[in-house]
C-alpha cells in the first residue's frame, strides 16, 4: 500500500529549508533530518509517526488522534513514539504542532544512531 502523497507534500513543505533524506521505512515514507527519523508517513495515508520527547510523551498523547505507535500486534514501541490519525492533521495549526514536536526532540540530539567509538591503539 503506497503512503499518502498529500501528507508527504506537507512534511515536505515543514522541512524545505532543511537537507532531508526520504526512506521507505515502517510500511511508509520516513523523512529523515542528519539521518535521524523526523516523521513517518504511513502506508495507507492513514497516520503520520512522530518522533518527540520521551519526556513528553504523556502530554502529546493526550491531544486528538494520538496513540502509543505500535509495531505488530500491540507491540509498543515505547515512549516517545507517537502515532497521529490524519484526521487530527486537518487543521494546518494541529500540522504544525506535531511538525514542531518532532523538530524540537531531533534538535536535542537525541533519538539517533548510537555514536560509534574509535579503536584507539595502545603501545
Amino acid at each position: 500500500m503506497a503512503f499518502d502523497s498529500e501528507t508527504a507534500e506537507r512534511v515536505r513543505a515543514a522541512l524545505a529549508d532543511r537537507q532531508v533524506r526520504e526512506v521507505k521505512m515502517f510500511g511508509g515514507l520516513a523523512f529523515m533530518v542528519d539521518e535521524r527519523m523526523v516523521v513517518c508517513v504511513s502506508a495507507g495515508g492513514s497516520d503520520l509517526l512522530v518522533r518527540v520527547s520521551p519526556d513528553s510523551d504523556a502530554q502529546h498523547l493526550e491531544k486528538s488522534g494520538a496513540a502509543r505507535a505500535e509495531m505488530g500486534k500491540g507491540r509498543s514501541m515505547g515512549e516517545g513514539w507517537i502515532t497521529v490519525d490524519k484526521t487530527a492533521l486537518v487543521e494546518e495549526k494541529d500540522f504544525t504542532d506535531w511538525m514542531t514536536a518532532a523538530l524540537s526532540f531531533h534538535a536535542q540530539g537525541s533519538g539517533g544512531k548510537p555514536a560509534t567509538r574509535s579503536k584507539t591503539e595502545t603501545k
